[in-house]
């Protein structure tokens, strides 16, 4: 494996810099994707957007390239174009040996670390002199929305693609982590609906629903419930006055967890508690529940996890296989029929103001990257 130049690390701590000043929360993508076609067209290759914008709930599509092999024989590297919401202006600074935002406010790294480095590995392999080609051709995804539910890659036709397994670099901790399992996510919405009346006049004739929805809360079972299970009530909203017993109150609430049979048991059990609590106030209870994401586990020896290993191992890293409840773009290619290992990225503090990214961080997942390519074009299919 030829390690990163020194001139190729400094692009792309600047291709970074740039993707992190420009805004992007999920639905905006369009500045970014329009600042990554032109970078991926001024280098020689065709860059296809999708019509899923609309749908998704999104001014741009996703966005597919291509990079031939020497052989038939190409994997996926993805990543996606949106951050969460901003809470301060995007102002990416390079000090104490990494990068944050010099204001209050998230960074972008999640997940422009990730593009940054697909990006100057395209621009690696298309300026290679003499045509020599990389070991396996490779296809690039950068998809919208992903902190949404995956909505760009939900809505992403597989069927386009032409590699064996793919790879997503989306899990904020230090490189050398592979996740071998993700979670299924459920979420419930539900309205509880009481009666109204003058709470200093007539009180009795009243039926809460926010007292309604506060005692199922408090009889759930809520935040770690064992190694693989999560649950959270997210929000709750109702009520007009105080001086009105609140006859309507809506709250959000999630499960998540690698065991789908525990994650439906787990959504049934909180379900019964809105119920029982709504019976007890003589209030109504509509509820429902949406699987967002399909969780999946991934065989010690698959495939695209034994490149991983090797690649890691190639770049100094132990490989370390983990189990996390958070979801990721491979979620969805997984449930649409592609191998697709996430591979933590080193990002710190994700979806936070502190959040960071070192330099070697950022260097050391443009070298995994090569030697992914590398390590692809020494074993079969999975």
């Amino acid at each position: 494996m030829r390690r990163a130049t020194d001139a190729e690390r400094e692009r792309l701590h600047e291709t970074f810099a740039a993707l992190c000043r420009i805004a992007s929360p999920s639905g905006r993508e369009r500045a970014c994707a329009d600042w990554i076609t032109a970078e991926l067209r001024g280098m020689g290759l065709e860059v296809e957007e999708d019509d899923v914008g609309p749908s998704v709930g999104s001014d741009a599509g996703n966005l597919l390239a291509r990079i031939p092999g020497a052989g038939e024989q190409s994997i996926l590297l993805c990543a996606h174009m949106d951050t969460v919401p901003l809470t301060a202006p995007l102002d990416p600074v390079r000090l104490d040996g990494g990068w944050t935002n010099a204001g209050e406010g998230i960074l972008g790294a999640d997940n422009k670390t990730a593009v940054a480095v697909i990006i100057e590995l395209a621009r690696r392999i298309t300026s290679a002199t003499g045509g020599r080609r990389t070991p396996v051709g490779v296809e690039i995804l950068f998809t919208v929305c992903e902190e949404i539910s995956l909505l760009g890659a939900r809505a992403f036709d597989v069927g386009r693609l032409r590699s064996r397994y793919g790879y997503v670099f989306d899990h904020a901790t230090p490189i050398g982590e592979i996740v071998l399992a993700a979670p299924t996510l459920h979420r419930m919405v539900a309205e509880f609906r009481g009666r109204a009346a003058h709470a200093g006049v007539r009180p009795e004739e009243g039926r809460s629903a926010i007292a309604a929805a506060a005692r199922a809360i408090a009889a759930m079972r809520l935040g770690r419930i064992d190694p693989e299970t999560t649950a959270n009530v997210g929000t709750i909203d109702g009520g007009t006055a105080i001086n009105v017993v609140p006859e309507r109150c809506r709250l959000e609430a999630e499960v998540r967890g690698v065991d789908q049979p525990q994650v439906e048991t787990l959504a049934t059990e909180m379900i019964d508690h809105m119920q029982d609590a709504a019976d007890a106030a003589e209030c109504d209870l509509d509820v429902t529940v949406e699987r967002m994401i399909q969780g999946y586990r991934t065989r010690a020896k698959a495939t695209q996890v034994v490149v991983a290993e090797r690649a890691l191992r190639a770049c100094g890293y132990e490989p370390r296989h983990i189990v996390t409840g958070g979801a990721s773009d491979a979620n969805a290619l997984e449930a649409a029929g592609l191998p697709c290992t996430n591979l933590a990225d080193g990002t710190e503090h994700n979806h936070e103001p502190t959040e960071r990214i070192s330099v070697d961080a950022l260097e050391g997942l443009l070298e995994l990257a090569i030697a992914l390519l590398d390590e692809s074009g020494q074993v079969g299919g999975p």
